[in-house]
């Protein structure tokens, strides 16, 4: 009779991909510890696919038609993960042995329903050990929590939850290890993601407006952000934060140059809000 490994966790891994030929690698050989691994691919034209079968992965295909839900929702409502964990990872985000240790510690007597895991982000080749900390609720226990239901009904050409936070039943706790979060695809990259994160966000505050159900279900940080996205000192304020409060500045060059593609980041999220606000008195 067979026992199962006392140091496997008991936790289903979630990778969302398309075209991670550049990262998903280094993302999947640091998970032999865990029980699962799934690789959900939206239609990749590079070795992506290639890439999680040669690791053991169990590839899922995605495509999404532009309404509800997106990937992470679809696999947890149509294709269940094994496990009662669920740990949804980017392809750019990196366990090691201390955090897989944390959850081996943590999960077996938990009563918990999912836990905030924080990050240590690089930029531009270099560790930010300063600045605002990078949290998500990222490990979640399945049939407890699903990401909030926004119907985008084709406004979006995000077909993952990216902002969407998690709505869970039940207490949450944190992981104190972290996560190494480094993407290696460049600057231009970066800038890509980040204008059509500005597009979603925009887009996403004015379909909240009045929805208080959603606010209901964000923490004070989540609140203060939408609150005030549309305000011409919240970049700034962000910037301030970023670099001075929480001294970035001692992070060099790549600490300045991140503060300041933030300060670009929600300038550009206030100005497309101004321009729908605009748009939509003329047509009103």
């Amino acid at each position: 009779m067979s026992h199962p490994d006392p140091s496997e966790l008991p936790v289903t891994v979630v990778v969302p991909v398309k075209n991670e030929e550049a990262n998903l690698a280094r993302c999947l050989e640091r998970l032999g510890r865990f029980s699962e691994i799934v690789v959900i691919d939206s239609g990749s034209t590079d070795r992506t696919c290639e890439i999680a079968r040669d690791y053991g992965a169990r590839v899922v295909n995605f495509r999404w038609d532009g309404k509800f839900p997106k990937k992470r929702n679809w696999f947890l409502m149509n294709d269940p993960p094994k496990e009662n964990w669920v740990l949804f990872l980017d392809a750019d985000e990196f366990v090691d042995k201390a955090f897989c240790d944390a959850l081996q510690a943590e999960l077996p007597d938990s009563d918990l329903s999912g836990y905030w895991i924080s990050y240590d982000n690089f930029f531009l080749g270099r560790p930010l050990r300063h600045g605002v900390a990078q949290r998500k609720m990222a490990l979640l226990r399945v049939g407890r929590a699903l990401f909030e239901r926004i119907d985008e009904d084709g406004w979006s050409q995000l077909d993952m939850e990216i902002h969407e936070h998690p709505i869970v039943e039940g207490e949450v706790g944190e992981i104190k290890a972290c996560i190494e979060h480094r993407d290696d695809r460049g600057l231009a990259h970066f800038v890509t993601k980040h204008r059509d994160y500005a597009q979603w966000e925009a887009k996403r505050f004015a379909k909240m407006q009045g929805d208080e159900a959603v606010w209901a279900a964000m923490t004070d940080r989540q609140r203060f952000k939408y609150r005030h996205l549309p305000k011409w000192w919240f970049p700034w304020f962000y910037f301030a934060a970023t670099y001075f409060a929480k001294l970035g500045f001692l992070d060099g060059g790549a600490g300045f140059h991140y503060a300041a593609y933030k300060v670009w980041y929600f300038q550009t999220i206030r100005l497309l809000i101004l321009e729908q606000s605009a748009a939509n008195k003329t047509h009103g």
